[in-house]
C-alpha cells in the first residue's frame, strides 16, 4: 500500500526534528552528533520502505559529490602554511599506509591462519575486497572530531585543530583514489590478459580519470571565480552559484569520462584559496553559506544508512567488524601518523592526539555502497549469491567499524585531551 504524500512529509519533518534532538543529546554526553542520527535510523529501521537500490545509490553519489566539494572548500592552505608538507604527507601517504595495513589485517584475520587465533570471524575475505573495505575506512571526519573537541577546546592547540581539519579534507579524495586503484587492479579484466597488462591498464585508466577530473575541476574553478565576481552581489547568492557549479562540474566531468569526485574537490579547493573582488566574499563566507547544506547532507547519509541497514545482517559480521575496528584504531591509524614523526612539527603527545582523532564519518558509509557494486566484479569472486553475501558482509563490517570508532574514540577523546594537556612535554620533543 502506497503511503500518502502528506504522511511522508509529516514523517520526514518529524524525523529531522528528532535528529536535531538526538544530536544535541549526543554532544552533551560526548558522542559525535552523527552517531546519534545513525542510531536513530537504526532504531526506526523501516523495513517497509519501498526503496530501490538504484535510488539509494544515486542519492549516495549525489551526497558524496557534495561532501567532496565541501572538503575542497575546507582545504585552507593558508591555515597550515607552516606545516603544509607534513599535512599533505599525513593525508596522502598516511591514508595509503593505513589502507594497506588494515587490508592485510582483514585478509589475515579472516583466513585459516588468523582464525586459529581469532576464531569466529566468518568466511575468508579476499585481498581485493579487503582493500576496498580498508580504502573506504581511510577517510576521517573533521566535523565529528571537532564537534567532540568543542567541550575541551582549550586543551587542544589551535595548530593541531587546523591540521586535523586539513587532513580530513585532503584524505577524502585520497581514500577515493585508493578505492579506485583497488577496484581497478582486482576487477575482472579481459580473459587471458597477463598481470602486467592488467596493472598497466588499471593505472592508465585511473590516470586518465584523475587527470581529466583535475583539468575540468581547474576549469570550473576559474568559471566559479568569474561568476562570483560578475554575478554575486551579496553572500546569500553564493549558495546558488556554489551548488550550481558543483553539479555542473560533476556532470561535465562524468560525461567526458573523468572522475567527477576529483573535479568537484579541485574546484572547491580553488574557490576557497582564491581572492575575489568583494572583500566580504572570501573562503570563510563561502564555507559559511554551504555549511548548513553540508550538514544536511551528512545527516541524510547517516540517517538513511541507519534506516536501510538490516540488523540481521550485522550479527554474522560482528566479530570481523570488532576486529577491524580494533586494528584501525590501535594499529593502522596510529602507525600512519607516528611513522612520520621525524618530519612532524608537533610533539609526540600532540601526534598521539592526532592519531586518536581519526574519527570516521559520512564518506566511509557513502563509499560502502560502491563496495556493494564493486565486489561482485572482482577476480576470484564467484558470480553467484556468495558474491552478494560477501558484499553485504563487507558493508556490514564498514558500518560496525564506523559505529565503534565514533562511539569509543568519541567518548574517550575529551579525556585523552585533558590527560595529555596535564602531562609535561618531554624536552626532546620541544
Amino acid at each position: 500500500m502506497s503511503v500518502p504524500l502528506e504522511i511522508q512529509l509529516l514523517f520526514i519533518g518529524a524525523v529531522y526534528l528528532g535528529t536535531l534532538i538526538i544530536s544535541r543529546f549526543s554532544i552533551r554526553i560526548g558522542l559525535p552528533a552523527v552517531l546519534g542520527v545513525l542510531l536513530l535510523g537504526l532504531l526506526i529501521n523501516l523495513q517497509i520502505l519501498d526503496v530501490h537500490p538504484s535510488e539509494v545509490e544515486r542519492l549516495q553519489t549525489f551526497s558524496l559529490a557534495l561532501l567532496l566539494f565541501y572538503a575542497g572548500l575546507k582545504t585552507d592552505i593558508q591555515a597550515i602554511r607552516g606545516f603544509l608538507k607534513y599535512g599533505l604527507v599525513l593525508a596522502i601517504a598516511g591514508v595509503a599506509i593505513s589502507t594497506l595495513v588494515l587490508g592485510a589485517a582483514i585478509v589475515w584475520l579472516t583466513s585459516q591462519s588468523g582464525s586459529a587465533i581469532t576464531p569466529g570471524l566468518g568466511n575468508a575475505i579476499p585481498l581485493g575486497a579487503a582493500l576496498l573495505v580498508a580504502a573506504c575506512l581511510g577517510s576521517t571526519d573533521a566535523g565529528a572530531t571537532l564537534g567532540v573537541l568543542r567541550q575541551v577546546q582549550r586543551h587542544v592547540p589551535q595548530k593541531v585543530q587546523d591540521l586535523m581539519e586539513f587532513e580530513s579534507s585532503v584524505n577524502d579524495p585520497s581514500a577515493l583514489i585508493l578505492f579506485s586503484v583497488a577496484a581497478s587492479l582486482f576487477t575482472v579484466g579481459v580473459q587471458g590478459q597477463a598481470l602486467p597488462e592488467v596493472i598497466i591498464s588499471a593505472f592508465s585508466s585511473l590516470l586518465q580519470k584523475t587527470g581529466s577530473g583535475v583539468l575540468v575541476g581547474l576549469g570550473f574553478g576559474y568559471i566559479a571565480r568569474l561568476m562570483i565576481n560578475r554575478l554575486v552581489v551579496d553572500r546569500e547568492q553564493l549558495l546558488i552559484v556554489a551548488i550550481s557549479i558543483a553539479f555542473m562540474d560533476y556532470g561535465c566531468t562524468q560525461i567526458l569520462g573523468g572522475s567527477g569526485f576529483v573535479a568537484v574537490y579541485i574546484t572547491g579547493l580553488l574557490m576557497t584559496n582564491e581572492h575575489y573582488n568583494q572583500p566580504e566574499i572570501n573562503h570563510q563566507s563561502i564555507q559559511d553559506v554551504l555549511l548548513p547544506f553540508n550538514t544536511m547532507t551528512e545527516i541524510s547519509i547517516f540517517f538513511i544508512f541507519g534506516l536501510l541497514v538490516n540488523p540481521n545482517q550485522l550479527l554474522p559480521a560482528l566479530p570481523a567488524g570488532l576486529a577491524t575496528a580494533a586494528v584501525l584504531m590501535l594499529v593502522a591509524r596510529p602507525l600512519s601518523v607516528l611513522v612520520f614523526q621525524q618530519m612532524s612539527p608537533f610533539s609526540f603527545k600532540e601526534s598521539l592526539l592526532v592519531a586518536w582523532c581519526g574519527l570516521r564519518g559520512a564518506v566511509p558509509l557513502a563509499l560502502s555502497f560502491n563496495v556493494m557494486t564493486a565486489i561482485p566484479m572482482l577476480r576470484g569472486v564467484p558470480s553467484d549469491t556468495s558474491a552478494v553475501l560477501l558484499a553485504q558482509n563487507c558493508q556490514a563490517i564498514i558500518f560496525i567499524t564506523v559505529m565503534l570508532n565514533l562511539s569509543l574514540q568519541g567518548l574517550s577523546l575529551p579525556s585523552l585531551c585533558r590527560w595529555l594537556s596535564d602531562r609535561p612535554t618531554p624536552a626532546s620533543s620541544s
